[in-house]
Order: C-alpha cells, then sequence, then structure tokens
C-alpha cells in the first residue's frame, strides 16, 4: 500500500512541515506503507533531505508569485501556484502511480477544502495536518499537533461531521528518538549551567545573535551556551563573528536530529514552532518568542499552562528583553517543577499513535488486522 504527501519547505515557511511527514512517513514505512512526496522546488526546499530518507519525491516547479491566483486564504502565497493548478498537478502526479493511494497526507496553510475536495476522488483517505484552524478541510483525519486550551472548539464547523481530530501534544510528530530520550531523560533541576539555542533552520529575524548578545552581556564564563544555525541563514557569518573569542558558546551547524544536544541543556531559548514540542518532551524549560503569528496564540496558551516563558512576539522582544529574562532565570534556585510540568505534557509517541489511526483504517478496509495489532503492540 501507498501513501501520498504534499508538503513544502522554503526559507520563508521553514522546514517543520516537511520534518514531521518525513517522521510519519518513518513510522508507515516500519509497518509496510511506501511514500512518495509531492513538493514545490521553492528556495530552500527539503526535497533531496527527503531522497535521503529513502522517498521518492516529485518535483513541482515554482511560478513567479505575480502568475498566481489572488487567493483569500491568509498563507496563499506560500504556495507558488494557484490551489487549482497544484491540485491538478498533485492529481498528476497521484495518478502516475502504480495503485490507488491508501492516503493523501496533506500539510501547507496554503491548500484547504477546495483543493482536497479536487483530490479525493483518487485516494482512499484524505487526511490534514493544520495547526492554524483558519480554513475548511475535506478529509477522513484532521491532526493539530498544538496545544491549546480551547482545542475541542477550534475546528468546529470546518471539518466533516464524521472526521476524526486527533489534537494535542500527544499526537506530536517527533522524531522516535525523542521518545527514547523521554524515557531516560533527567529533569532539569537547576542550576542552569548549559542553554540551547534554536530559532529554526533560517531565522530570517537573527533572534540567535540577539540572544547571544543578551547572553554575553551576563559575563557568565561558567555557562556553556549552544547555538544551531544552519549555513543557509543569512546571519550565519554573522553568528560566526559574533562568537569569535567566546569559547563557552559553541555553533553547531546541520544535526540530524536535536534531542541530543537540547537534552544537554538546563534551559533553552527559541522560537514557538515545531520544537516546542521537543523541549517539551525532554521536560526542557523553554524560553520562547514567536516569530510569526501562528505562534502566538498556542505560545500563549502554553505560557498560561506555566510551560514555557513567553516573551511575546519578535516585534515587541529585543536584546534587552532576553538579557534581563536569562539573568532572572539564572538566579532561579530551581527549575524542577516546571521540568516536570514539561516532561508530563508530551512523551513523544506521536508518530506511533497517528501511525496507529491511519493503519487502523487501512486495515479495516483492507480486512488485514494483522497490521493494526502490530502496531499497537509497539504503542503498548
Amino acid at each position: 500500500m501507498s501513501v501520498f504527501f504534499r508538503t513544502d519547505a522554503s526559507l520563508v515557511m521553514g522546514s517543520g512541515h516537511v520534518m514531521r511527514c518525513l517522521t510519519l512517513a518513518n513510522a508507515l514505512r516500519e509497518h509496510g506503507l511506501q511514500s512518495t512526496f509531492v513538493c514545490r522546488e521553492h528556495v530552500g526546499n527539503l526535497c533531496d533531505l527527503i531522497e535521503e530518507h529513502g522517498f521518492s519525491v516529485v518535483r513541482l516547479p515554482l511560478k513567479k508569485t505575480s502568475e498566481c491566483q489572488e487567493s483569500a486564504l491568509a498563507h496563499a502565497s506560500w504556495l507558488g501556484a494557484s490551489q487549482m493548478e497544484d491540485a491538478e498537478q498533485t492529481r498528476a502526479a497521484i495518478l502516475r502511480a502504480d495503485a490507488r493511494p491508501a492516503w493523501l497526507i496533506v500539510d501547507h496553510y496554503a491548500l484547504d477544502q477546495n483543493w482536497e475536495t479536487t483530490l479525493r476522488p483518487i485516494v482512499d483517505r484524505l487526511m490534514v495536518i493544520d495547526d492554524l484552524a483558519d480554513r475548511s478541510h475535506d478529509c477522513a483525519i484532521l491532526l493539530d499537533q498544538n496545544f491549546f486550551i480551547d482545542s475541542e472548539n477550534r475546528y468546529i464547523h470546518k471539518i466533516p461531521v464524521d472526521c476524526i481530530t486527533l489534537l494535542g501534544p500527544a499526537y506530536a510528530l517527533l522524531q522516535p528518538l525523542y521518545a527514547k530520550l523521554h524515557s531516560n531523560a533527567r529533569l532539569k533541576a537547576g542550576p542552569i549551567r548549559r542553554i540551547f539555542v534554536f530559532f529554526g533552520g533560517a531565522d530570517n529575524e537573527n533572534f540567535t545573535g540577539r540572544t547571544i548578545s543578551a547572553f554575553q552581556r551576563l559575563g557568565r564564563p561558567d555557562i556553556q551556551l549552544d547555538v544551531v544555525m544552519t549555513g543557509k541563514s543569512p546571519y550565519h557569518e554573522v553568528v560566526q563573528k559574533q562568537i569569535y573569542g567566546h569559547p563557552n558558546i559553541c555553533l553547531h551547524g546541520f544535526l540530524p536530529s536535536l534531542g541530543p544536544l537540547m537534552n544537554k541543556a538546563d534551559l533553552a531559548v527559541g522560537a514557538g514552532g515545531a520544537t516546542t514540542w521537543e523541549r517539551l518532551c525532554l521536560g526542557l524549560p523553554s524560553v520562547v518568542i514567536s516569530l510569526a503569528e501562528n505562534q502566538e496564540k498556542v505560545s500563549m496558551d502554553l505560557a498560561a499552562e506555566g510551560l514555557i516563558k513567553y516573551l511575546g512576539d519578535k516585534k515587541k522582544v529585543g536584546v534587552d528583553e532576553i538579557y534581563q529574562t536569562l539573568a532572572t532565570l539564572i538566579d532561579t534556585p530551581s527549575t524542577l517543577d516546571w521540568s516536570a510540568k514539561c516532561f508530563e505534557a508530551c512523551d513523544g509517541k506521536g508518530a506511533l499513535r497517528v501511525a496507529h489511526q491511519l493503519l487502523s483504517l487501512t486495515a479495516i478496509r483492507s480486512g488485514d488486522l494483522g497490521v493494526n495489532e502490530k502496531t499497537t503492540k509497539v504503542l503498548a
């Protein structure tokens, strides 16, 4: 049986959509489902990385923004084509496959029910991964791995009445490594002696540099700062010069997983994106700045539950705010209670739970309950 993914990465939208789809594709591959990715060739795409993971990629050409039809969707400019053109291109890619796909999984803010309804007739079932709840969907399963106080109400009247909803960090699509690290993770009791900094692969606002400046102002050579920033960031060379002569600041490039480095830290500073769930899984207290509008509500709700320290959106946070927060937290006697709360919020088994749901419905359709039983044992 086969699965198709429609997702993208770029310097604008980041890598999170593709990375979580890769995690799910790997989980499904463990149970015999082969995945194909359909991705547009945006600047900063991850098509090569997907192929390195052993999956086929159908590459869609990028059009100029002026050639794309207007759409009412807030993130329409992220698509690189009109919805209907994208639907036809994706449809053609699926029809070229040897067999009818068991699932089409869509993870893209620029696609909605209009696109989905066009594709549903040529696949067994369709699943949507969303974070925004800002548009309607035509799908059998909807996954939103984010923590929201009002999560049960966000998709009312936006999905079919029989749609299965998978909501919250229990379904966070994390690499299998995180579940393993979670089972052996130490709670962060303090004092803070190691800080992890990551603002995504591109960090177009250079909050990495601002955090380094704030840290340097502390004058604490006894604290290690681990910074992750890939060479694709426009500020990579600037940050390299910034840390020169500071042996307690280490700049790391691309890493297959952030987990091992993150697991060594006592505190993290970063954006409110997909890395949020990785930090929670490892019980890592975090200072968070939202770099995109869709990160604001979830960050506020997480802060209200005492799971993160939220400084606000990028327009309101500068070096001074980061410095003052770090200075306060470093003087905090213990972060044990905070760390324990984070640890309980996410166990890293989300990909297994989502795969279990997909395989269960696939087994019902095919009559092959053996796949479902196998997955249930893994979860147990």
